[in-house]
């Protein structure tokens, strides 16, 4: 029952407070220690004669700073965990409260993605760009107004999993030590997991875990938005078309799970191509244009992202319920 109320607890935090910046956090923590070894660890591949396996050093390099960062997290955590129940049981409970709340996202997405929704309503499109480009890694400046509304109900479907399903998924399934070496993963993968001329190599181990870990969290998402879609009397039917359909049109194996199943339920498409650091990458198209995209789709798009939340935290408590009663009947 103590994950249950770690995770009850975690949840009403974000839901009233969010992520105030006066506050510090430990994702800009882990993001200031992966930046600082990314730097150092590049620096020794720079260094290399001309004749040495760039490629496979860099291989190498990012394979090392994933295990400096997470068996350094790994370590602190527990350590500090330890330590902190052994002073006192609640002070323990409280900070593993402390740290599941600080590793949700709902509200500061929902935050961040409505600015954006507000910027255009005020008819002011430059600002929504300057808003969008603080929640997605694309290049927001070249951007029409559809393709704003666009990247953010995109970057809502992505996160909804990211920030939100898969920490949940982690913390169910075996506590806090599990969610904060999910979101260290995740973390690496949004600062080094890209496929430029700076990290093709060096962030395909990050990636590649990122991955692995959101394989089964990304398509439970899919699914929970696809149940939102219904409850919201919004398109279930093309919501759950879309998915099946088009759930495998990304290069990443996760990306399009919800992406597509928010698509369907939207009847907008999503996806398409789109520019990464001056550099434009083709992708596909994700559903099927019904009409076209508008301001209104983004506050659609956060209801829907907020239901699935909600299903999927009912569904983790559930089948931990029921199987910690089972172990208990069993004992």
């Amino acid at each position: 029952m103590r994950i249950l109320w770690i995770a009850v607890i975690a949840a009403i935090l974000d839901l009233l407070l969010g992520d105030p910046l006066w506050m510090p956090h430990v994702v800009r923590l882990l993001g200031t220690v992966i930046g600082g070894l990314d730097r150092y660890l590049r620096s020794l591949t720079d260094r290399l004669p001309e004749e040495a396996d760039r490629k496979q050093m860099e291989r190498l390099c990012g394979i090392l700073l994933c295990i400096l960062v997470l068996g350094s997290t790994w370590v602190v955590w527990t350590v500090l965990r330890a330590v902190l129940y052994r002073i006192s049981t609640w002070l323990g409970f409280a900070a593993e409260c402390f740290l599941a709340y600080q590793l949700l996202a709902m509200r500061c997405l929902r935050k961040e993605s409505i600015k954006v929704y507000h910027a255009l309503a005020a008819g002011d499109v430059e600002l929504a760009r300057h808003n969008l480009s603080m929640i997605v890694g694309r290049d927001t400046a070249v951007l029409s107004r559809e393709g704003i509304i666009r990247a953010d109900v995109e970057t809502v479907a992505e996160n909804m999993s990211d920030g939100v399903v898969a920490p949940l998924f982690f913390l169910f399934l075996g506590g806090t030590l599990p969610m904060l070496l999910y979101k260290a993963v995740n973390t690496m993968d949004s600062m080094v997991g890209y496929r430029n001329e700076t990290y093709q190599y060096f962030g395909t181990c990050a990636a590649r875990l990122d991955d692995v870990l959101n394989f089964i969290p990304s398509r439970l998402s899919g699914l929970l938005l696809v149940a939102a879609s219904w409850l919201c009397r919004m398109d279930g039917a093309d919501a759950w078309q879309m998915f099946k359909r088009d759930r495998k049109k990304h290069a990443s194996p996760n990306s399009a799970q919800t992406e597509a199943a928010m698509a369907g339920a939207l009847g907008v498409t999503l996806g398409g191509d789109a520019w990464y650091f001056g550099v434009l990458h083709h992708k596909e198209t994700l559903g099927e244009a019904k009409r076209s995209p508008e301001d209104a789709d983004i506050k659609r798009a956060n209801r829907l992202m907020a239901v699935g939340c909600v299903l999927a935290f009912l569904l983790f408590a559930a089948v931990r319920f029921l199987l910690t009663q089972r172990t208990v009947n069993l004992l």
